[in-house]
């Protein structure tokens, strides 16, 4: 699971506990201009299959973490807790998605919405 804050026109995702272990990273930021889309999706953390693993972990039904290839990207994941997964996509990062666990998955989704609405006015 991360915690979320925006703060200075970035994301700021601070990984939880032992999963800093389990994914090889403890933070990542994120300037909310790099940020296409944001959604709650439930779905994409039950499949199996999330990709190549290069470092992470990845126990079906209990953790995925790290960073995966898939379909030529490049993508992070913090879930152990399907239901709770947002997945956010990026352009002009390193990571092309994030694929995360939070609280609260609808009102992470409306915070970095708004966030990033704000940026674009």
């Amino acid at each position: 699971m991360v915690d979320l804050t925006i703060a200075e026109g970035k994301l700021i995702l601070n990984v939880r506990g032992a999963d800093k272990l389990w994914a090889f990273k403890s933070s990542l930021e994120i300037p909310l201009g790099h940020i296409a889309g944001v959604r709650a999706d439930a779905e994409i953390a039950r499949g199996w299959w999330h990709g190549l693993r290069m470092p992470g972990t990845n126990v079906p039904g209990v953790i995925t973490a790290g960073t995966f290839y898939r379909d030529g990207k490049r993508a992070f994941w913090d879930v152990h807790n399907p239901e709770n997964a947002i997945v956010i996509d990026l352009h002009d990062e390193g990571f092309n998605q994030l694929v995360v666990e939070v609280a609260d998955p609808k009102i992470a989704v409306n915070q970095i919405l708004d966030a990033v609405r704000t940026l674009s006015r």
